[in-house]
């Protein structure tokens, strides 16, 4: 390992994320009750610009009233780019921030717009006399945002995630797709369907991983198609993303499954940890398992799967 160590965010379940527009507040205790690990309350794009302020008091009376159980709680702030933005993070920081977990920033481009909103919860926590301290996560969907993703991977110390928005990121690239999250028929390498978003989403889930913070995979626009919300999350669970959006409750459950590491990966897990343990108190670095060689890597591998595990029994 590196002598130069980047300190771990918080641990936080996030296998599936709701959105709930702030502008339909009949949906709030469903999703309460729901089997979401992680709910943000939009107030962004879900919202119509005469609904923005209405939204906002939605938010801010559900965060306050309801039972929100053991769920994360988070808000989608209006862009920078907006006039609603600073009220979004004034308003519902003073009269709900001790119910909030996270902010998230939308259309993330460069390490100043964290810095912006940072220094406004820095104020307001020390205004208020909160205790509090209220974590951010950024979507990157713009070309802006993945040409300088490193730089904000490192823009703050209450930074915790970073979230992949296709939609925006297609628009933004102005590239040709079919449905959200999903792959065009047109993009192929050598005859095989290849995914077109393969290369933001490494250097995404990398920037994450150099820097202690979550990856967390964006919306799959089709609801009607479990099968490929199955698809699409497989191909980011394979590149190390912790979880992925719900925009619809059906997929709530699908993402739980795909995002939790399967009973035999567990069992293969806790056996590699077993039998480099027994190498160990006979003074070997290395062992077998299954017929095949394992060593620290193949630990440090196994502890991921296992702490995602026990993380993941300790919340049901």
């Amino acid at each position: 390992m590196s002598f130069t160590q980047y300190e771990q965010a918080r641990t936080r379940l996030q296998r599936s994320e709701l959105a709930v527009p702030g502008s339909n507040p009949n949906m709030f205790e469903k999703a309460a009750n729901s089997a979401a690990d992680y709910i943000f309350l939009d107030c962004e794009d879900a919202v119509i610009p005469d609904d923005k302020e209405s939204a906002r008091r939605n938010i801010i009376q559900a965060l306050n009233d309801i039972d929100w159980q053991d769920k994360t709680m988070s808000v989608r702030i209006n862009g920078l780019d907006t006039h609603y933005m600073y009220r979004d993070v004034v308003d519902i920081v003073e009269q709900a921030g001790d119910k909030l977990d996270t902010i998230l920033i939308p259309k993330v481009g460069t390490a100043a717009d964290v810095y912006v909103v940072d220094c406004m919860l820095s104020q307001i926590e020390v205004a208020t006399g909160m205790k509090k301290k209220i974590g951010i996560e950024c979507l990157i969907e713009t070309a802006l945002g993945g040409a300088n993703v490193m730089s904000i991977a490192q823009s703050s110390k209450r930074l915790e995630a970073l979230h992949f928005g296709v939609a925006d990121y297609a628009a933004s690239m102005r590239a040709r797709t079919v449905v959200i999250g999903g792959l065009n028929p047109d993009y192929q390498c050598d005859g095989a369907l290849a995914d077109q978003w393969h290369a933001a989403l490494v250097n995404m889930a990398t920037a994450c991983r150099a820097y202690g913070l979550r990856a967390i995979d964006g919306p799959f626009g089709d609801f009607s198609d479990p099968d490929a919300f199955r698809a699409a999350a497989r191909r980011v669970a394979a590149l190390g993303y912790e979880g992925k959006w719900a925009i619809h409750p059906s997929q709530i459950e699908l993402a739980n499954e795909v995002m939790s590491p399967p009973e035999a990966e567990v069992s293969r897990a806790t056996r590699t940890l077993e039998a480099l343990e027994e190498a160990a108190k006979a003074g070997k670095g290395a062992a077998q398992l299954d017929g095949k060689m394992i060593d620290a890597a193949s630990e440090r591998m196994a502890r991921n799967i296992v702490s995602q595990a026990e993380l993941i029994a300790a919340r049901t």
